[in-house]
């Protein structure tokens, strides 16, 4: 197998790039740098692409391994044909190989090894042939012998019976096209133990029947929970004349002598041997798929979750809300630096709210605060009357925010943030990093475990390796999309620029700490332990704000410097021009020469020249930017103001299989069922809303007992503009 050439037809790229990918993958590019600066060697793949690219280049990697090391095996045994050899070369997935070393694979004590233990191998064989010149009873008297322990002819033939039946059971071909059949004819029932403590949560699966290849993944990971939890007992159902007619099909000959017995084997293959097997690699089929599909919700929520715009110049109030041991307050400067900390008690059982008001208003007026942002746990609902109470008294004009605080507590207690505020205690620490993701939300997210950060669904039931592997990629690629100020940025966020690694990003801080501010990307050259390679990889994804070349706060790499002086010269312009903002006009006048043309007079290519004209017009742009600023408010709604029919604007804070979860201002998100969330057919909510989009809907329903808010936004726009 030329892993190339597949690589290329299942990613539709040309062979020359596939090969290229394959290349720089191995020489230790990584993905940001390869999407961004090789992107004529890639056919401009993005970064997902790549990501997806590198995970197939793996899986075939080893699967050829295993191929070979399966071949090895069988050969060793002098057991390997031309059939197999053919089979192993064409089998596609690892579950293929594996039913093919099947009957090969040295195996533990079973019924048909103790019967080939017996000598009555060449029994079975005689069965197998259904030779009707045999008389298979006078053959089995051959076979009775007290030495081997076979006492019988009937020992004797049903030991041969145990050894057909597991030779039927470890047929590849028989196996794959049972396990086809299963998938698509079987069923999937479930049934609900009531007595079990949290059988209530699976009340819908209490006799739940589905076609399997219509389960949708969510109810896959619910089904596996429920099962896990004892709460359900699950079992795949295939109609069993079905599946015999396979198997029949396969090793009972037209007109056979032997009919009668071989039914009678293959009915206990099936049910002993094979259906048990194909019944858990299903199962465990659905579960991988499901996961990967879990996976990729929240993929698809964390990226516009950590691009949210920063809210920069303002100084931000964070207060984290708690009943017994008060609110907790940290009130950080434009910079994210700290300049208060208090405690307040306006909620429950102390009640002390005019209290908390002074408090609260003196450090407004101290420190000229703009924003509050409140941390959505524990006492929000109490928090948020108090806040927005307490800005209709206040002079200065005040907002505030109901932020996410998943994994606050988490960052609160960890390494990372007692290294950072060792003089507070983790409920300061919370308060501050609530803050800090109002004003950056990815500088501050990336300090978390990304599976603490609360967005997808089924997150502590996914493969933790998997999930963190896809979770950082995402990570990696919105850092180095935005680019990171190296002489501002966290060793946390330096982490996870390309190329860099903890130690190396930790050896930047104290580079910086050491020699003040760095003032040129060449400079980095001086750090410890940051080589050439690293270099080469994350020198265009890091920023110098006002610093020696203007380029340096740009994302062109500076390979490509000399690059952007030919491109300067060839229309006579110089670096004052960038530096003046004057080149509003060069995509127009390289178009009017011939963008292939000036490509070619300057010895780059057309992706690349692109990326440097885009960046030379706005040099120091933050992508983020130009995405909708998040909302804050003045006034709140309760969940107990909600009618049905009411027409509100929200923001999108989680969307998964069946819908997407709206934040309302009402403490409870509201959910937009995927059949409400457009009047045109669509096959997933994320194919039309990502976490962090404004939308305005329609209350549907509310249940105040149970705290569910049922949405629409369907029509609801046009209400509000009628």
């Amino acid at each position: 197998m030329n892993i190339e050439q597949v690589l290329a037809y299942e990613f539709n790229l040309q062979l020359a790039h596939s090969n290229n990918i394959v290349e720089l993958l191995d020489s230790g590019c990584t993905i940001p740098f390869i999407a961004r600066y090789r992107k004529e060697l890639t056919g401009s793949c993005d970064d997902q692409t790549l990501r997806a690219f590198e995970n197939r280049l793996n899986y075939l990697r080893s699967l050829t391994k295993r191929k070979e090391e399966v071949s090895n095996l069988i050969a060793e045994q002098g057991n390997m044909t031309d059939e197999i050899k053919k089979a192993l070369d064409n089998s596609s997935t690892l579950t293929e190989v594996e039913d093919i070393y099947r009957p090969f694979k040295p195996k533990r004590k079973t019924r048909a090894s103790v019967a080939i233990a017996k000598g009555l191998q060449p029994l079975s064989d005689m069965i197998l042939k259904q030779n009707k010149n045999i008389n298979i009873i006078e053959e089995a008297e051959a076979f009775i012998s007290e030495e081997k322990g076979v006492k019988s002819v009937e020992e004797a033939i049903n030991g041969a019976k145990d050894i057909v039946a597991e030779t039927i059971s470890d047929t590849a071909t028989l196996r794959k096209n049972l396990r086809e059949l299963l998938f698509h004819k079987g069923f999937i029932e479930t049934k609900l133990d009531v007595e079990k403590e949290n059988a209530s949560t699976y009340e819908m699966y209490a006799q739940y029947n589905s076609a399997i290849e219509k389960l949708p993944s969510h109810r896959v990971l619910a089904i596996n929970r429920g099962e896990k939890e004892g709460c359900l007992k699950v079992n795949l159902v295939l109609n069993e004349d079905l599946a015999l007619a396979v198997v029949h099909d396969e090793y009972i000959k037209k007109n056979s002598p032997y009919e009668e017995m071989m039914q009678e084997i293959c009915l206990d293959s099936y049910n002993r041997l094979i259906f048990p097997s194909i019944e858990r690699e299903v199962r465990n089929e659905l579960t991988e798929t499901a996961s990967e599909q879990a996976i990729k919700m929240f993929e698809v929520n964390l990226k516009p979750l950590l691009m949210q715009p920063p809210l920069k110049n303002k100084v931000i109030l964070g207060l984290d809300p708690a009943y017994r041991t008060g609110c907790k307050i940290a009130v950080i400067d434009i910079h994210s630096n700290v300049l208060d900390t208090t405690v307040i008690y306006p909620t429950p059982p102390q009640n002390k709210v005019e209290e908390s008001e002074i408090i609260i208003a003196k450090l407004v007026d101290k420190h000229k605060v703009d924003v509050i942002a409140i941390g959505n746990g524990t006492a929000t609902k109490e928090s948020e009357i108090f806040v927005a109470n307490l800005i209709k008294k206040m002079k200065r004009k005040i907002n505030y925010a109901v932020v996410n605080e998943a994994g606050a507590s988490v960052y609160s207690a960890s390494k990372l943030g007692a290294s950072e505020f060792p003089e507070f205690d983790v409920a300061l620490r919370s308060a501050v990093s609530i803050a800090r993701r109002l004003q950056d939300p990815l500088a501050e997210l990336i300090k978390i475990d990304v599976k603490s950060i609360g967005v997808g669904q089924y997150q502590h039931d996914m493969p933790e390796k998997r999930l963190t592997e896809v979770l950082d990629g995402v990570v990696e690629n919105c850092v180095n999309s935005v680019g990171v100020d190296v002489n501002t940025a966290s060793p946390s966020l330096l982490s996870f620029v390309a190329g860099l690694n903890k130690t190396v990003a930790k050896n930047i801080e104290t580079y910086r700490k050491k020699t003040g501010k760095i003032t040129s990307r060449e400079a980095l050259k001086k750090v410890d332990k940051l080589g050439a390679k690293a270099y080469e990889q994350c020198a265009g994804f890091l920023r110098i704000v006002d610093g020696d070349n203007i380029l340096d706060n740009t994302s062109v790499h500076p390979e490509s410097y000399d690059v952007v002086k030919k491109l300067l010269n060839y229309f006579k312009l110089t670096d004052k021009d960038i530096e003046n903002g004057n080149l509003a006009l060069l995509p127009k006048i390289v178009a009017e020469k011939g963008i292939n043309k000036v490509a070619g007079d300057i010895g780059v290519g057309v992706p690349t020249l692109e990326d440097i004209i885009g960046e030379l017009i706005k040099p120091g742009r933050d992508i983020r930017d130009d995405l909708p600023k998040p909302i804050l408010k003045s006034e709140l709604l309760d969940i107990s103001n909600l009618k049905a029919g009411m027409v509100i604007d929200g923001v999108v804070r989680n969307v998964v299989d069946f819908g997407v979860f709206v934040d309302i201002s009402v403490h409870q998100d509201g959910l937009v069922h995927i059949s409400e969330i457009s009047k045109e057919f669509i096959k997933h909510p994320s194919d039309v809303l990502k976490v962090g989009d404004n939308v305005t809907v329609k209350v549907l329903s509310v249940d105040l007992d149970k705290k569910r808010i049922a949405l629409t936004i369907k029509g609801a726009k046009d209400e509000v503009s009628e």
